[in-house]
């Protein structure tokens, strides 16, 4: 399976002038959608690695996944709906986080990200897994299903 992946590579530059938010621009008011995360709101729903710098310790009480973005990067306009459809679809059983990486640099370079959109799938137990790119809908899906769920993958009846 081969597909093709587009990302923004300046974490700083390039910025559109742009006066909307991508993070609020598909929110409804009473739409789930994924949750900004701040520096200490990491800390304390993810990982604490000022208190545990060597050692992953997840925070959090199900499977998460974080959209590490920019509002000024076009691929990552693409993933917005993606997420927000996620998140309502597997509401209650995965937490979604979203990361201004222009507003949290000191996250950003935690996770050494240099490519956005940058989307972090954390299983409840285990390591994390970070994709880098604009993936198709249904790599996000099957990544889901298959990593932070565990359920068996679907083959395709002949």
């Amino acid at each position: 399976m081969s597909f093709a992946t587009y990302s923004c590579t300046s974490i700083k530059g390039n910025q559109e002038n742009e006066s909307t938010n991508i993070a609020g621009k598909f929110k409804a008011s009473n739409d789930v959608v994924p949750e900004q995360l701040t520096y200490a709101g990491f800390l304390k729903n993810v990982w604490n690695f000022e208190k545990s710098p060597k050692q992953w310790i997840y925070e959090g009480d199900e499977p998460s996944v974080i959209d590490f973005y920019a509002d000024w990067c076009g691929p990552c306009k693409r993933v917005v709906p993606i997420m927000d459809e996620m998140a309502k679809k597997y509401e209650g059983k995965v937490k979604f986080y979203k990361v201004n990486v222009d507003k949290e640099s000191k996250l950003a370079s935690v996770f050494a990200i240099r490519s956005i959109p940058a989307v972090l799938f954390i299983p409840q137990k285990g390591k994390p897994m970070m994709q880098v790119g604009l993936l198709p809908h249904d790599t996000y899906v099957r990544i889901i299903d298959e990593q932070l769920l565990h359920k068996k993958p679907q083959t395709k009846k002949q």
